[in-house]
């Protein structure tokens, strides 16, 4: 099965400023990047509206998964 990759880019808007891209994967796995250093972050190291957005996100994926399966087993 291939797993297909949605890329989001956000730049924080409060300082330092990080450029990061958000990977959400079909099968559930996330990525999140600096741009800057190029450095892998977890979800626990967002802040203030990189947080945000990335719960508003998040949340649209799941709705977005359920959506899909109550269609195919309906």
């Amino acid at each position: 099965m291939k797993t297909n990759c949605e890329n989001f880019r956000y730049v924080e808007k409060v300082r330092p400023n990080r450029d990061l891209t958000f990977k959400f994967y079909s099968d559930g796995r996330l990525v999140i990047i600096n741009n800057d250093t190029e450095e892998v972050i977890g979800p626990r190291d967002l802040r203030g509206d990189s947080r945000d957005f990335y719960v508003r996100k998040r949340i649209a994926f799941i709705k977005n998964r359920l959506a899909e399966t109550q269609l195919k087993y309906a």
